[in-house]
């Protein structure tokens, strides 16, 4: 068996090579035959030997024509229940065009759904903690094998001191200093070596009517959410003619939310605690009935419930009920891949 420097360094050189092989634009099965012989079989296969087989969820078709949201991750931080955490996707007309979130699970979940990095015009992020932003770097450098050549703007809130800001969270992965990721600096934060540009932004949120983002027909808004004392932020995506609003975390206190999602076609709330949660937990998530509340006072036209917790799961009919008591619309239970499309 090879010793375990000699494999590094081979994978090391096949790096290299691939940089090479990105500044001088050779074919796609140029590419993987330079990439992948040098590997050594061995380890390769080493990584397989016994792996149970899991089946791959299957995507709903959801790149057509028209606006569709679909959600990548509709679980919480739990790993028990199989499901991906916060994600989504905005598509129009077959193309991505938006990724809100980017929860533990999302990038493969992004990989099944169809969608590429390079189709992409923003990021938005609702908030950082890890069932929300965990796969970031996975879906970024996934996006250099796609040939993305043109900037891509990232986000989210301001921070405090014990969450970064969206400048300070994109460069603590990637910055060229002291990135957690900083090898790829060339390629993520220049232009240099066939890569693009990275644009992060922090919006404190305070001014929902503003636009934040215009570009490729998408206008977004934010507003800052109540989620504990995290800096979180709700987003309305404004896109070929409809309004789709995500809540993001919060508790639902404050008016807000409720300017944000105003007439929207969509509202993707999150389903984090059962009705009468109490504690830390009602604190940080609405139970269903300030969701409908929230729905029925915003007059949106059809509901998505996400972020489903092992604690509302087996729960639906409960907390259909308690939203029906207050908003009579369309109602769904998001599970992941599944598609919305936007009427």
């Amino acid at each position: 068996m090879e010793s375990y420097p000699y494999i590094v360094n081979r994978l090391t050189s096949s790096f290299e090579l691939t940089a090479k092989i990105r500044k001088t634009k050779m074919s796609e099965r140029q590419m993987h035959r330079s990439i992948f012989f040098p590997i050594p079989l061995l380890c390769s296969v080493t990584l397989c030997i016994n792996c149970p087989f899991v089946p791959r969820a299957e995507a709903e078709t959801c790149g057509g024509e028209g606006v569709a949201v679909q959600v990548l991750g509709s679980g919480g931080p739990e790993l028990q229940d199989k499901r991906a955490s916060s994600s989504y996707l905005v598509w129009q007309d077959g193309q991505a065009r938006v990724l809100v979130d980017a929860g533990g699970g999302s990038a493969l979940r992004f990989g099944e759904s169809g969608a590429k990095m390079s189709q992409l015009e923003v990021i938005l992020f609702t908030h950082f903690h890890v069932d929300h932003s965990t796969d970031f770097p996975a879906l970024i450098f996934s996006s250099w094998f796609e040939g993305r050549d043109r900037p891509l703007p990232v986000y989210g809130p301001a921070g405090d001191s014990d969450f970064p800001s969206t400048i300070d969270f994109v460069h603590a992965f990637f910055n060229s200093r002291n990135g957690i990721y900083r090898y790829l600096s060339v390629l993520l934060i220049s232009q240099e070596a066939g890569g693009y540009e990275l644009q992060p932004h922090n919006v404190i949120g305070d001014t929902p009517s503003s636009a934040i983002f215009r570009g490729g027909n998408i206008t977004t808004y934010a507003a800052r959410v109540i989620h504990g004392s995290v800096p979180a932020l709700g987003w309305r995506v404004e896109i070929g003619g409809k309004a789709i609003v995500f809540s993001g975390d919060t508790n639902g206190e404050g008016a807000d939310l409720v300017h944000l999602a105003k007439d929207a076609d969509l509202f993707i709330a999150h389903n984090a605690v059962p009705e009468g949660a109490t504690g830390f937990e009602r604190r940080l998530h609405m139970p269903p009935s300030v969701i409908g509340q929230i729905a029925q006072e915003a007059h949106v036209k059809r509901l998505v419930l996400s972020h489903r917790m092992l604690r509302t799961l087996g729960k639906e009919e409960q907390s259909q009920s308690e939203i029906r008591k207050r908003f009579s619309g369309p109602i769904a239970f998001a599970n992941d891949l599944d598609c919305f499309p936007v009427r």
